[in-house]
């Protein structure tokens, strides 16, 4: 992130040129210094810019995604197929008890 400066030299030189003394030019540049230090602090607070996610971020987090959809996928596959199995084993099986009995 950026960094922002604030001339406080020049802050102070302004204010003496428009009949401001020494010591209330640097009272105000105080003020303001302290003013604008408190308002990036605020707005560092409501908008949590340590916790906005960059687009690295987002990607690993798709690929993280894709990856287990993909195991997912594999894991319903087997299942799927093992129970197709086991249920034409169960039919086989009662198919040959019908016909065995008959």
């Amino acid at each position: 992130m950026a960094t922002l400066s604030f001339d406080t030299h020049e802050f102070v030189k302004k204010l003496k040129d428009v009949g401001f003394s020494e010591e209330q030019a640097e009272v105000i540049t105080d003020l303001q210094k302290t003013t604008v230090s408190n308002t990036l602090e605020q707005a560092r607070h409501d908008y949590e810019l340590d916790n906005i996610a960059t687009k690295r971020d987002l990607r690993e987090t798709e690929l993280r995604l894709e990856l287990k959809i993909a195991e997912t996928k594999a894991d319903l596959i087997r299942w799927v197929v093992g129970v197709g199995l086991l249920q034409i084993t169960i039919i086989t099986g009662l198919i040959l008890k019908l016909i065995g009995t008959v």
